[in-house]
């Protein structure tokens, strides 16, 4: 379990890193809205600019926090709670908005992938 616990860990920084450093101006099929940038999208939400960048900084320092939690354990509880928190938004902004499924996809994936970080973290101290 403690293996599997790391390989989400590793799973959602990696996602999480690419699409914030390296996607964030490219279209994709997950995209809210019609939007084929991630500034579009946050405005499809109604969301401005500068909440884009706030997001997309807690996105990232989750992210960073769940690879410091290979080495560091005391950093994966606030790591994989804050992207749990993060996606829970994503999920709601696509519901908002009337998003078909599939743009619900990777927001949900890493909803779930981060509850189940929690649980195993959990259940590894008891």
């Amino acid at each position: 379990m403690k293996n599997l616990k790391y390989l989400l860990m590793l799973t959602i920084s990696l996602i999480v890193l690419n699409v914030w450093f390296f996607r964030f101006n490219t279209f994709t099929i997950y995209r809210g809205g019609n939007a084929t940038n991630m500034i579009e999208e946050f405005a499809a939400y109604g969301l401005s600019e500068t909440v884009v960048y706030i997001i997309g900084g807690l996105k990232v320092l989750a992210a960073f926090g769940l690879l410091l939690g290979l080495v560091i354990k005391k950093i994966i509880l606030p790591a994989a709670s804050l992207m749990l928190t993060l996606m829970l938004g994503a999920i709601i902004m696509h519901f908002k908005i009337d998003d078909e499924a599939i743009k619900f996809l990777p927001a949900g994936l890493l909803f779930v992938f981060s509850l189940a970080i929690l649980y195993l973290n959990k259940k590894e101290k008891s």
